[in-house]
């Protein structure tokens, strides 16, 4: 018979195993599901700031039914921000995460009354964003447009407003 010490000492020996087969099956299924084992990237916002794409089912699933998109977007502290999302083919929602992943401001429908989203923001910090589009629930997949444009302070905006313009000359002057 063998002792209660050797029966605890047996248990812990194979539950080591047991754990390590069951994280390296967990893990190797999940790269699986990964195209060509990559992890996740999301893809780099293009220089123009707009985009227009295709959320698919093949792309980050929500918990929530819907499916989601990522571009990232490099910002500077004080950067204000407009970011319009557009689709004809499901409900928008736009979110801005930080770098360490929390939401830093998001939109569901747009001031319009549509399912569009338009967000305004201020970044606090510089770094590299995420800009999330997503579907609301299971509202779809579909074609969208997002579009981010850098709003300048009414100040600088208004510097061309105050420049001497030329004035056309006269005939014979």
């Amino acid at each position: 018979m063998i002792s209660k010490g050797w029966a605890a000492v047996l248990k812990q020996v194979m539950i080591i195993p047991a754990s390590l087969l069951f994280i390296g099956t967990v893990t190797t299924a999940a790269i699986a599901q990964m195209p060509q084992g990559k992890f996740y990237n999301p893809m780099a916002l293009p220089v123009s700031n707009e985009v227009s794409d295709t959320l698919t089912e093949k792309d980050i699933p929500t918990g929530q039914g819907g499916f989601a998109r990522d571009y990232m977007l490099k910002l500077n502290k004080g950067d204000s921000l407009a970011i319009d999302l557009t689709s004809e083919s499901f409900d928008c929602i736009v979110t801005l995460l930080a770098a360490n992943g929390t939401t830093v401001a998001e939109n569901d429908d747009g001031p319009d009354g549509s399912t569009n989203s338009l967000l305004f923001t201020r970044i606090n910090q510089p770094g590299t964003y995420v800009i999330r589009v997503r579907s609301f629930g299971e509202t779809g997949v579909g074609p969208f447009k997002l579009r981010v444009t850098r709003l300048l302070p009414a100040d600088k905006a208004c510097e061309a407003c105050t420049q001497p313009v030329a004035s056309p000359q006269k005939k014979g002057d």
